[in-house]
């Protein structure tokens, strides 16, 4: 498929799901709070249109426009969708326990439950906006077969998914920085979408890039919204600071294969056990850390003698109940450690987020990452 045709089937179909989910909005607001008079609706249905247009009017904006002018409408714009995303499922318990009243009250008021699911709503928000700009330090073990003695004991730090931008600025970075030079990492491993989407200045972020404190070295690996940038934009910014970029590429470090796959363009797969199988010196029978951004392949990964696999991507669906789609695509594998038979996968919920600033399923982490010997 043509790359403008597949960018205009996924607006079309995401125009359908924000503008389908309004309408519902729409219609409990009316229900439940007892808008009749054609103002009323005319001011809620108005209200209920442009506040997803703003979403997609500020995505389209940024990418052209300063982001500092911008910076407000887009945190308030892309707020709006976790928060709608709230407010429906709250409705839709309002509609249930409306429904349930009316076999004991046959005309029960339906204000009652309308000021229950904003009041729903309200916690629900209050928490995910704490929990998405609250990383937390997630310490994970994992037993490696043959582990070269000088990585028994060291600390490996995993970011992924910070997301740079719009809404996750400098300030959040610099936290990000502070609490991983505090776990006195060896080596940091960042397994992509480290940029939102967004082109502008990305260079404003390399000096806390650089303040990150790992003797043994930063390395990175693209993600989908490195392609979104443009590859040209992300990587020219990241040549101007100490981060290793793995491009299809093999690092050993005391006798540990780092291995960096790049992620591919939109529309685009690969064979990843054939690339990792060309890579220049890879030795399948001694111990490697695999960097890719989603948990993929992994079958042919382990096949290809990859020991550990670290990746991202699925943010654990990072709103409810969008949780259940990512574990429907990448099944057990959309978070959390695996092991099986001498290969493990670490998916991580992400340090940052896409979209609104809100996080109600799983929460945000900076891993720590420690090897054993098996």
């Amino acid at each position: 498929m043509p790359r403008g045709l597949w960018i205009a089937v996924i607006l079309a179909v995401l125009f359908s799901i924000v503008y389908g989910w309004h309408y519902l909005l729409y219609r409990s607001a009316l229900h439940f709070f007892g808008i009749s008079g054609s103002q009323g609706r005319r001011i809620v249905g108005l209200a209920l249109f442009l506040l997803p247009a703003s979403f997609f009017l500020t995505a389209f904006l940024s990418r052209r426009l300063d982001l500092d002018v911008l910076r407000p409408l887009v945190l308030v714009s892309h707020l709006w969708l976790g928060i709608g995303l709230a407010l429906l499922l709250s409705f839709a318990l309002a509609w249930m326990g409306w429904g349930l009243s009316r076999w004991h009250n046959p005309r029960p008021s339906p204000v009652a439950f309308g000021v229950a699911a904003l009041l729903l709503t309200a916690a629900c928000s209050a928490y995910g906006i704490w929990n998405a700009s609250t990383p937390r330090v997630n310490s994970v073990t994992v037993r490696m077969s043959n582990l070269p003695p000088p990585w028994i004991g060291r600390t490996i730090v995993q970011l992924s998914d910070v997301h740079l931008g719009p809404i996750h600025g400098k300030a959040f970075l610099e936290r990000v920085v502070r609490m991983v030079n505090a776990q006195q990492p060896a080596i940091v491993l960042i397994t992509g979408d480290l940029y939102d989407g967004e082109d502008h200045n990305l260079e404003q972020f390399n000096p806390l890039l650089d303040s990150i404190e790992a003797p043994l070295g930063v390395y990175f690996v693209t993600g989908n919204h490195e392609t979104y940038v443009g590859l040209d934009h992300a990587l020219g910014a990241l040549a101007r600071t100490r981060i290793t970029v793995l491009n299809d590429q093999l690092a050993e470090i005391d006798g540990l294969q780092i291995v960096g796959l790049s992620y591919p363009p939109a529309g685009f797969s690969r064979n990843m056990a054939a690339v990792i199988s060309k890579l220049s010196g890879f030795d399948p029978s001694r111990p490697s850390i695999l960097l890719y951004h989603s948990p993929t392949q992994l079958q042919e990964v382990k096949s290809a003698g990859i020991r550990l696999q670290v990746s991202g991507h699925t943010h654990s669906g990072q709103l409810f109940p969008l949780n259940l789609i990512t574990r429907l695509i990448y099944g057990k594998y959309h978070h959390g450690l695996h092991e099986e038979d001498g290969f493990a996968v670490y998916t991580s919920y992400g340090t940052g987020t896409w979209g609104p600033l809100m996080r109600t399923s799983g929460h945000s982490e900076i891993t720590v990452l420690r090897l054993e010997p098996r």
